[in-house]
């Protein structure tokens, strides 16, 4: 992850997981995870010696022909131009749309947007909606805050799995018809 996106899902208020973006809670040292690190034998793809798993970070740090491994691969891995490299919307970090805060996930959009500009009247294009492909990036929402409180108070990933292609009205009958069948 990169620091900015890491920072936010780590956020003292609610920390959550970077993939899931479940909540943290606090948890205990794995003890038996450490002694098996302390005990398993591994051994460096550069230099081929033999060592703890718990000793090679250090040794990989001061281990120039892991580096050297290292190096080969990224090299190998670049060489090669990406194909089918279209230009995909970002729908998964938002910038806020009053200030210059960038990065937020939906449910962070919506908290910082609470938090720090609910009395703000000034009218501005939902990130959130602009990304989508039935979104108008060009539309101004009359009251912002509103239109994100109930538009967005979750993310439509949570609970479906999203066909970007579809209109926002055939998405909306696909969860519909779905809870149905779950009943």
């Amino acid at each position: 992850f990169c620091t900015p996106c890491l920072q936010e899902c780590l956020k003292p208020k609610k920390p959550v997981c970077g993939v899931c973006r479940s909540t943290l809670s606090p948890g205990s040292r794995a003890l038996d995870l450490e002694k098996q690190i302390e005990m398993t034998e591994t051994t460096c793809n550069g230099c081929n010696k033999k060592m703890y798993l718990s000793k090679m970070r250090s040794h990989a740090a001061a281990c120039s022909k892991y580096q050297n491994y290292i190096m080969e691969g990224v090299k190998a891995v670049t060489k090669e131009p990406l194909h089918n490299t279209r230009n995909f919307p970002n729908r998964f970090t938002f910038p806020c749309p009053y200030c210059s805060e960038k990065n937020f996930d939906q449910e962070g959009l919506v908290e910082h947007c609470k938090t720090l500009h609910s009395m703000d009247a000034k009218q501005v294009v939902c990130p959130i909606c602009a990304a989508m492909p039935w979104g108008d990036p060009n539309y101004r929402s009359a009251n912002f805050m509103e239109h994100l409180q109930r538009r967005h108070r979750f993310s439509y990933d949570t609970f479906v799995v999203c066909d970007y292609d579809a209109d926002e009205d055939d998405m909306m009958a696909q969860v519909l018809m779905r809870s149905l069948r779950d009943k």
